[in-house]
């Protein structure tokens, strides 16, 4: 965490921090999921631990597994993906 220089007017310094939590990349990744396009996230679970974020779940077409993946991959301090998805696809 870095703290800001104290600052006058009875105002308490803020803190600020410089690499997001666990929480914070999962909140990330779970929201960038339910914007994305071609995606249906509704059944989908998110764990980082490390950097790394796992996906859990399940998706209604196979090719929404690679999708749900690239765009965990796009959040901002996932560092890899671990893709534990399925599809409840059928041919």
């Amino acid at each position: 965490m870095v703290f800001k220089p104290q600052t006058f007017h009875e105002k308490a310094p803020t803190v600020v921090t410089e690499f997001p939590t666990e929480a914070a990349v999962e909140a990330q990744v779970a929201a960038a999921l339910a914007e994305a396009g071609g995606l249906d996230a509704a059944d989908i679970s998110i764990t980082t631990k490390d950097g790394t974020a796992t996906l859990m779940g399940r998706v209604l077409l196979d090719n929404q597994i690679k999708r749900a993946e690239e765009v965990a991959r796009s959040v901002r301090g996932v560092t890899d993906v671990v893709n534990k998805l399925v599809s409840e696809q059928t041919d």
